[in-house]
């Protein structure tokens, strides 16, 4: 049985496994330590490469680039460059890098049943955003409207609950409710474990926030 012309066979390099599993090549493109946190964080859209080194923390610059240039060779990003005035280099990912969303979601959920989670360690603010998109439980956000501002690292995030679906991403809220500023992790910390936020770190209405932190669980740890 022939199974066509193969028109184009990706270049091989030395550390690939040699199996035509989906997996596997995921692995390949995206396996090496450090790429697919990288792929996280432009997640939300475009970083320069300092923001992505502040964000990663324990890269090193030479680790950062290594791995900016294979998932640019493998089309999961691209360099391109700001609309004046900013002119300045930044890292994107691709539509197709895009796409990897719904694998760092399942990911994330599924990792958080480890017994071995430590949710006190370092958290980026896109980690908590993106966080929030896979933690979000849709069957407790019935009928509710919600606009929350997020003020992380000095950045403007936003998450808007309407018709029982989560918007959260990069910018400035649109007329909130509430705004928090707060770290990421005293942020995560309230949404999952109930924990007070810092004093004067909430401005607006605190019973819309309470409504909106309801609207969070992880996963049951797995035995």
């Amino acid at each position: 049985m022939s199974l066509g012309k193969i028109t184009s066979v990706p270049v091989r390099r030395a550390r690939w496994y040699d199996d035509a599993c989906g997996t596997a090549h995921a692995l390949e493109l995206i396996g090496e330590r450090w790429s697919l946190l990288v792929v996280r964080e432009l997640m939300l859209g475009p970083r320069r490469f300092g923001d992505l080194k502040a964000a990663l923390n324990g890269i090193s610059a030479n680790v950062l680039t290594q791995r900016l240039e294979g998932l640019e060779r493998a089309g999961v990003l691209r360099k391109t460059r700001l609309a004046p005035p900013a002119s300045v280099q930044v890292y994107e990912l691709t539509p197709w890098g895009l796409e990897a969303e719904e694998m760092l979601k399942v990911m994330g959920r599924w990792a958080a049943r480890s017994p071995d989670h430590d949710p006190t360690l370092p958290l980026s603010p896109v980690s908590l955003i993106l966080s929030m998109r896979t933690m979000f439980q849709a069957e407790r956000a019935r009928g509710a409207a919600v606009s929350i501002g997020l003020i992380l690292e000095g950045q403007p995030y936003q998450a808007r609950v309407h018709d029982g679906r989560l918007d959260a991403g990069r910018g400035e809220a649109r007329d909130p409710d509430a705004v928090i500023t707060a770290t990421a992790e005293a942020i995560a910390a309230y949404l999952y474990g109930g924990a007070p936020l810092p004093d004067g770190a909430v401005q607006g209405d605190g019973n819309a926030l309470e409504r909106y932190a309801e609207m969070f669980a992880l996963p049951d740890k797995a035995g």
